[in-house]
């Protein structure tokens, strides 16, 4: 129950045509988090901390698939794809540098996660 006596937070369902696009200002500098998370609240109809939530349970989501057990894939849907390689380590060993064509050594590298960000079709196209 809410402080009213009512029970929880309903609110009504956003009147949001999601079928066309939202129309939102531009910054002229880059937007801070709480920017994001209020304009995205004012937009959708809902409070900011429900955004803030929505965002921080969606980082979840996202590291639970990027772990090891995971898929080692995310899509954020319709603008872009987040996938993890898992890179081993490397060995030092002797080789040829193509450059110089002298005898060289490689030096041996740690094992390491990368990170790659790809965007997909629709953020490509509101560019």
């Amino acid at each position: 129950m809410g402080k009213n006596g009512k029970p929880g937070s309903i609110r009504a369902a956003s009147k949001l045509d999601l079928t066309k696009p939202v129309k939102v200002g531009v910054s002229a500098e880059p937007r801070s988090k709480s920017a994001v998370f209020g304009t995205i609240a004012q937009h959708v109809g809902i409070h900011r901390r429900d955004v803030a939530a929505a965002f921080h349970v969606m980082g979840s989501i996202i590291k639970a698939d990027l772990s090891k057990s995971g898929s080692g894939v995310f899509k954020v849907p319709g603008l872009m794809r987040i996938t993890v390689k898992r890179k081993p380590a490397t060995k030092e060993r002797q080789g040829i540098n193509p450059f110089t064509k002298e005898p060289t050594i490689f030096k041996a590298k740690p094992a390491r996660n990368v990170v790659r960000v790809r965007p997909l079709q629709a953020l490509k196209a509101m560019v």
